[in-house]
């Protein structure tokens, strides 16, 4: 049995087509309402009494590849409440059919809502227009910011962090329903009083969850003095080892003297390799100054304005990071330092050779790398002095210290041992990390004060004087189910839709596409 099928089921409800007329790209449909009376938007009484009619020409969804015009033939209505002051009215035909004013029924419009929140304005333009859809990309972004709608449910545990309008120049602030898993209000900046603001307006929030930065945390304390903070996890773990690897930083020169690099024999430097060394010996002059200057009590803007360094280095020289010799990085050849050693004692002296031999044991490097090796390994063997061992760089060492053994060869186990052993104070603050790291992951907070006890005497004792200040939002990382992950997600995806707007990204459009979306 076939279905019967009606001109009017494809305009929207509460329309009846008249007429149908078509072009090349364009069908126009007349239409008008079916319903025989009007409700007076005033008063609210109905009324039948017609006092004229307009036509209003409106867009609906395309059909067929082509473009869908609907002639209304609107009717205005005279009010028959005496009491009302609207005598004349247009009778209106609901916001989810056709609202009042507007070029685009109800459905048409909630698509151009949707290709703007997921593409922005010009990509969704150009979109559109594939789609038979006649909107521009100033139209679309309009759209996005009149319907936008911000949360209205009562928030009870939020993720707050930052977000960079520009890199190093200007951030923003991002808060998170972490329960809801979406974002709620983007802020103009971080300062503590804007964020203060926010979180004093809502006085339901328990649980607060933010980075290891204090200003979030001062803002919550002084608008919501009994909110329960906690540290992000992710963060809690990331610094510790960043504190590890400045506690080797500043164990490079025990280090040299452990692995037995301290004498340099310039004979055995390659040419980029003396321009390293002779900038190390300016350095060292320059730390040197800046440390003396340093225990003579003098602070440290007084110490920049004399040497001419920036604060920034300074402070590294001040607390030791700034002491390697050379800028090592890894090496195309590092796994194959064990077959070259193989290789060269069995007689094979050729840097040509080597290479051809080693290109059929999977290395994909240079013949140069090669030759320079063996150069170097050729000068170490005439020279009958002390010579320079290449110590690897802070980075590298860190990561020796932390892997386990087995993913580590034969020559950096060697080398791992030999630091353990000449400098434990390094050893101990490895499994130090290592421990606070077992923490977090196994949520053991009966282990965290001991832990602070025993770190506090060790490398990284600024990092365990730091969660002594931040204790109690340490302690609720440990225990709470609720950390920053999530809010470091939505502002990946707010990195995404910022870079997709060409730099009409404004903070309001940012937000209402973000919160439309979700």
């Amino acid at each position: 049995m076939r279905a019967e099928f009606r001109l009017s089921d494809l305009i929207p409800s509460k329309f009846v087509a008249e007429t149908v007329s078509e072009d090349s790209d364009t069908i126009l449909v007349t239409a008008r309402a079916a319903s025989p009376s009007g409700c007076c938007p005033l008063c609210g009484t109905t009324s039948s009494r017609v006092h004229s009619r307009y036509g209003r020409t409106v867009s609906d969804l395309p059909c067929c590849g082509r473009r869908v015009e609907l002639r209304v033939e609107a009717r205005r209505f005279v009010c028959t409440a005496s009491h009302c002051r609207q005598k004349i009215f247009s009778e209106r035909f609901g916001d989810s059919v056709l609202p009042a004013r507007s070029r685009r029924t109800a459905r048409l419009e909630y698509l151009v809502h949707h290709l703007g929140l997921a593409l922005g304005g010009r990509p969704a333009a150009s979109f559109a227009k594939r789609l038979m859809l006649p909107v521009s990309n100033d139209t679309l972004l309009r759209v996005v910011r009149r319907r936008a709608r911000l949360p209205i449910e009562p928030l009870t545990v939020v993720g707050i962090d930052d977000w960079a309008f520009r890199r190093n120049c200007r951030y923003g602030t991002i808060v998170c329903d972490l329960e809801r898993h979406r974002i709620v209000k983007l802020l103009p900046d971080r300062e503590i009083d804007t964020v203060a603001a926010f979180l004093a307006g809502h006085t339901t929030i328990k649980v607060l969850s933010r980075d290891r930065g204090g200003g979030y945390g001062e803002a919550g304390i002084r608008s919501l003095p009994g909110v329960v903070q906690v540290a992000d996890r992710w963060h809690l773990m990331e610094n510790a080892s960043a504190v590890f690897l400045d506690a080797v930083r500043k164990s490079m020169h025990s280090i040299r003297v452990a692995i037995g690099a301290t004498i340099v024999d310039s004979k055995l430097l390659s040419a980029a390799e003396c321009l390293q060394y002779e900038g190390f010996i300016r350095r060292e002059e320059a730390n040197a100054a800046i440390v003396a200057l340093h225990k003579q009590g003098v602070p440290i803007k007084e110490i920049v304005r004399r040497v001419g360094h920036s604060r920034g280095l300074v402070r590294k020289v001040i607390r030791g990071l700034r002491s390697e010799v050379f800028r090592t990085r890894e090496s195309t050849l590092d796994r194959f330092l064990s077959i070259l050693d193989e290789e060269w004692c069995s007689g094979c002296r050729n840097g040509a050779e080597l290479w051809r031999r080693l290109k059929t044991r999977g290395f994909s490097g240079s013949l140069r790398v090669v030759t320079e090796w063996a150069t170097r390994r050729r000068r170490s063997e005439q020279t009958t002095g002390p010579h320079l061992q290449k110590v690897p760089s802070a980075r590298t060492i860190a990561r020796m210290l932390t892997v386990g053994r087995d993913h580590l060869t034969k020559a950096e186990t060697v080398t791992v041992t030999t630091i353990e052993r000449d400098v434990p104070m390094l050893s101990s603050a490895r499994e130090i990390i290592d421990d606070f790291h077992s923490i977090i992951r196994t949520r053991t907070v009966a282990r965290l004060d001991p832990w602070v006890e025993a770190a506090s005497s060790s490398l990284v004792a600024s990092f365990a004087r730091g969660i002594i200040k931040d204790h109690d939002a340490v302690h609720a990382a440990v225990t709470e189910p609720w950390s920053n992950g999530q809010t470091e997600g939505h502002i990946n995806r707010l990195k995404v839709v910022k870079r997709q707007m060409y730099g009409r990204a404004k903070i309001d459009l940012l937000e209402a596409r973000l919160i439309g979306a979700t």
